[in-house]
């Protein structure tokens, strides 16, 4: 009888998220994804994949490889994409940015990887694909729950975080765009969950796949690296492991396109040149982020090498070493990503996770951590809050206010969800810290 109320708050809250995560999914798909396809339409880009546009071009490129040998690098499969991917080839006048923007931006490798889907029809492929990082990323919850070895006394805790992320406006834009930044986090969680489990070579073989987005995985690798050299007899394996599959994913791909290297960092420097600038730069708008930002996201960088510095001795199993990870992760949100690739946030996820299971016992000694973490709290949440109340108020406002007005209402804290995470998990740190100089180590 004791345990019946408790059995009833949990059956409670489940029932709740259950909703909610219902309300954004139809908001999502029902709502703003019918909304965006309007709009790329008016503007000359809805004759092509809009669901799966993102893997379009490693399948098309795949394809291709398969059966000419083709590089995929060509000019000829950059034209062929962008048909793909428009109906039409990339006209800068109308696109606003050059020709070579839409083409394929991956390392060549990724085509490697990814060859046994180009058998398939790219309509089979995409909701195939989509069902595997629907999957991946609600395993990754557990996998990163391993990771920063923390354990939640509710046996909801667990489905909540799943039926949270996958509802989440970052992870349904990456399963409707089929974004490798998922499948990314998927194997950042797994490298991190073997490296607590003492599984160090596959930890490194498993950090080596993230390079197919190495944007993603460089500040947390580079911390692995110089945590794997301060006590090189014993950890070596995860170096080890990196450098036996990065060597054999470059080599395998040089053997069939030597020229791949430089045709590569040809084409993410004129990607990242008319590319969304990072969070740190975006948000301060053309003028003012032109100048301040990239003196924001030096800043960012140094505090992210003096952590990873500081940090070097730390064990795996440690509050230290979980913080470590999930701030530098927190970072790369704000720092290196581009500023709209929200797909990406699923880095957060094992900060938010941390906060999740240990805000109290850092709550009840800080006023301002609770303001920070209402504030937070407040922005996270905010999608599911109001996806109902943009879903309750459609069948009464013409359409025209309401696609203008309260179409992305639910996603406009997003931006802001990456600099809360990095807060809180800042303020974590700080304390952490403390309590290791006070207690004269760092494990």
């Amino acid at each position: 009888m004791r345990t019946l109320p408790m059995q009833w708050r949990s059956f409670g809250v489940l029932s709740l998220v259950i909703l909610c995560a219902a309300g954004m999914v139809y908001y999502h798909l029902g709502l703003f994804v019918p909304r965006v396809m309007e709009v790329r339409a008016a503007e000359g880009f809805g004759n092509g994949y809009s669901f799966g546009a993102d893997f379009y071009p490693i399948w098309l490129t795949s394809h291709e490889s398969r059966l000419h040998y083709s590089d995929p690098y060509n000019p000829e499969l950059t034209r062929q994409i962008q048909i793909g991917l428009f109906g039409r080839t990339v006209d800068a006048r109308i696109f606003g940015a050059p020709p070579d923007y839409w083409t394929f931006a991956y390392p060549a490798f990724v085509d490697i990887l990814f060859s046994p889907l180009a058998l398939l029809p790219f309509s089979v492929v995409r909701i195939g694909f989509a069902a595997i990082l629907a999957t991946v990323t609600a395993v990754s919850v557990v996998l990163w729950l391993r990771a920063i070895n923390l354990r939640s006394g509710s046996v909801t805790f667990v489905p909540v975080m799943v039926l949270l992320t996958l509802s989440s406006y970052s992870v349904l834009e990456g399963i409707f765009a089929l974004q490798l930044g998922l499948l990314v986090g998927f194997l950042l969680a797994a490298a991190l969950a073997a490296l607590v489990g003492n599984r160090l070579f596959l930890s490194g073989g498993l950090l080596a796949l993230t390079l197919i987005k190495p944007q993603t995985m460089l500040l947390v690798a580079a911390y692995l690296f110089l945590w794997s050299f301060d006590q090189w007899r014993t950890r070596w394996r995860l170096v080890a492991g990196f450098l036996s599959v990065s060597a054999l994913l470059g080599i395998s791909s040089l053997l069939v396109w030597p020229h791949w290297i430089p045709e590569w960092i040809h084409a993410i420097s004129g990607y990242r040149q008319h590319s969304t600038p990072p969070l740190a730069r975006y948000l301060l708008g053309n003028q003012i982020g032109s100048r301040l930002g990239p003196i924001l996201i030096v800043a960012f960088l140094v505090s992210a090498i003096m952590l990873a510095v500081r940090m070097r001795h730390a064990s795996p199993a440690s509050t230290g070493f979980a913080l470590t990870v999930s701030l530098l992760l927190a970072i790369t949100a704000i720092a290196l990503l581009p500023g709209q690739a929200v797909y990406d946030h699923v880095v957060l996820l094992p900060g938010i996770i941390f906060i999740a299971l240990s805000w109290r016992s850092f709550a009840a000694s800080s006023q301002v951590f609770r303001v920070v973490l209402g504030v937070a709290a407040l922005a996270l949440f905010w999608q599911w809050m109001f996806a109902p109340v943009v879903i309750a108020m459609q069948p009464i406002l013409a359409p025209q206010p309401f696609a203008s007005a309260l179409i992305t209402l639910p996603i406009r804290t997003a931006a802001s969800i990456p600099f809360g995470v990095f807060a809180l998990l800042g303020l974590m740190m700080r304390k952490e810290i403390q309590k290791q100089a006070a207690g004269g180590g760092n494990n």
